[in-house]
């Protein structure tokens, strides 16, 4: 009997990870955008600044893993 992989197993897969970075680079560029707009325009980086923008890619990135991970598991049921 073949068993269906796991959560994290099938969010490490190929057919997962690279849909879930195309979302994140054009969602996650989107949300830079709107939400640092004027510190990409005066080019004003801070440690802080660049945490909230690498974080503003990780959130597209993780929602759209968690989703196409649930959406594969449960078409397997």
């Amino acid at each position: 009997m073949k068993t269906s992989p796991g959560f994290f197993e099938l969010a490490c897969s190929r057919k997962i990870i690279i849909p879930a970075l195309k979302v994140s680079l054009l969602v996650g560029t989107l949300l830079a955008v709107i939400n640092h707009s004027s510190a990409i325009m005066q080019m004003d980086f801070d440690s802080q600044r660049l945490f909230q923008i690498i974080l503003t890619y990780c959130v597209p990135y993780c929602v759209s893993t968690y989703s196409a991970v649930k959406a594969i598991q449960q078409r397997e049921k």
